[in-house]
């Protein structure tokens, strides 16, 4: 798994139509009302990397297998939905199990789709989601506050971290600031996740500009661009019409075809996943042999038992060392054995830091 997204939004940002194009389904219904999406979508797709390709005609790979990019498509938010408005907070639980949530905005005027809020202003529209998101957090946390606190009494070591980190968090919710802003020390991340708040999780701003757009984006997204650069956040500009007209087309030379008549480089699911990539440090490892070649996900950071625990956890339980040919070394030398003979694989120990591209083979015991 790459990663998982929750995709929220205002009702006809766009964003059940986002959902279908990256996912190439027709599983949420995209209507011009409100509450079109009644359960909360889960789509998975294939992370495209042209380096995978590569490796696995070089090392003649019977089954290509991308990493996984889970999207979770939720209904549209209004003001007022962590009180239950709309369809209310039973769909702000599935945002909790997310890593990063994108937050799709309307940045297109369209008389024939009717905007919740009687006009088009994405700064509003993410102010909306993101009091919303805060004024969920703000109640889930106030309901731990007098356990943790009877239990910080008798000096309970882990009430008393909860507790403090609550309690500053909730000071932070209070002045307006979302969860993400509060300084957390490594000896607390842990507990700090486990609280599993909404505002903590990092934020893509997807904005939906309309098809003249698409390449270059527009005055309304520029402000978004503007607002996510001043947060610390990322932002990407697509047309979910656009994409939900690639992902019908049927084969790969007929959609860069298409996407070039409209002065287009690659889709917006590539751009999605390249910023979502960058918004939560993560990096690609490869494996490759005669039966697959396969693509993994791991944050920057990992050390090689760590990536080897990604496959399997004997592998990190087990680890002993790590084979490994940086992604350059293996198609400038076509493969494995090459490599061997030019002394380009590398025997790596248990401190050794992941590098995005490498191919490893796992040497364990168990």
């Amino acid at each position: 798994m790459g990663f998982k997204c929750g995709i929220v939004g205002l009702p006809n940002v766009g964003k059940s139509t986002l959902f279908n194009a990256l996912t190439a389904t027709a599983a949420a219904e995209a209507a011009n009302f409100p509450f079109c999406t009644i359960e909360p979508n889960v789509g998975r797709v294939g992370v495209p990397d042209a380096r995978l390709d590569k490796i696995a005609a070089i090392g003649g790979s019977k089954q290509i297998v991308p990493t996984q990019l889970e999207f979770v498509d939720i209904a549209g938010l209004v003001r007022g939905a962590s009180k239950g408005e709309g369809l209310g907070n039973q769909f702000l639980a599935n945002i909790r199990e997310t890593d990063a949530i994108i937050k799709v905005v309307r940045c297109f005027e369209d008389d024939n789709v009717t905007h919740v809020e009687g006009a088009v202003d994405p700064i509003r529209d993410a102010e909306t989601i993101e009091t919303e998101l805060m004024l969920a957090d703000m109640e889930s946390l106030e309901k731990r506050v007098t356990s943790l606190s009877k239990k910080a009494r008798v000096g309970e070591k882990e009430a008393k971290q909860q507790l403090d980190l609550v309690e500053r968090t909730l000071k932070a919710l209070e002045d307006g600031k979302p969860a993400r802003t509060v300084e957390v020390s490594e000896d607390d991340q842990k507990a700090f996740q486990m609280l599993q708040l909404m505002t903590s999780k990092p934020i893509l701003y997807v904005c939906n500009v309309d098809e003249d757009s698409a390449a270059e984006g527009n005055a309304l997204s520029a402000k978004v661009a503007e607002m996510a650069a001043a947060q610390g956040a990322r932002s990407v500009v697509i047309s979910a019409k656009i994409e939900e007209e690639v992902s019908q087309l049927d084969s790969d030379e007929e959609k860069q075809e298409f996407l070039e008549t409209l002065g287009l480089e690659e889709t917006g699911l590539a751009r999605v996943i390249r910023e979502g990539y960058a918004l939560l440090g993560l990096i690609t490892f490869f494996t490759v042999g005669p039966k697959e070649a396969r693509a993994w996900t791991v944050y920057n950071g990992a050390k090689a038992p760590q990536a080897a625990g990604v496959i399997h956890t004997d592998f990190e339980k087990g680890f002993i060392k790590a084979e490994t040919i940086a992604y350059d070394d293996f198609v400038e030398l076509n493969g494995e054995q090459a490599c061997k003979e030019a002394g380009k694989m590398r025997q790596e120990g248990r401190d050794y830091l992941v590098k995005d591209g490498d191919i490893f083979l796992f040497r364990f015991n168990v």
